[in-house]
């Protein structure tokens, strides 16, 4: 009875022009993924941005729910902890911290979207703010 009324629903949907709205148009055909092995380098303009290279010419963006101000500090790396799969395709995939090279300091970071850059936007990154 259940799968009935799902499939129902499902043809009224379509009939009435839902399946088609435009913001199912901006989803992406494919998730944008990377290995974290893939991980070569990082920079970041902001307390709540952090851009990462990826192999030689993939560039994502993360964008932090709380800002970090000690990610422009000199003495700091980023620590990332893989539990489960090495694929990192959405935020909840990062579990990172920056910390201090004295072992002194972990901040946990909060990722709220990631998002990989087009040529075009990679290149319009200030070079200073390129990973």
């Amino acid at each position: 009875m259940f799968l009935r009324s799902a499939l129902l629903a499902a043809v009224a949907a379509g009939a009435f022009g839902l399946c088609a709205s435009p913001a199912l148009a901006d989803v992406p055909a494919r998730q944008a993924c990377f290995l974290s092995s893939d991980w070569s380098g990082w920079k970041s303009p902001d307390p709540t941005t952090i851009y990462l290279r990826i192999n030689v010419n993939r560039i994502f963006r993360l964008d932090l729910a709380h800002p970090s101000y000690s990610l422009n500090d000199p003495s700091v790396h980023l620590v990332s902890e893989i539990r489960g799969s090495s694929w990192i395709c959405s935020p909840l995939d990062l579990q990172l911290k920056v910390a201090d090279t004295r072992g002194i300091m972990r901040e946990p970071l909060f990722v709220k979207s990631i998002a990989e850059l087009t040529p075009d936007e990679a290149k319009a990154i200030p070079p200073r703010d390129r990973p």
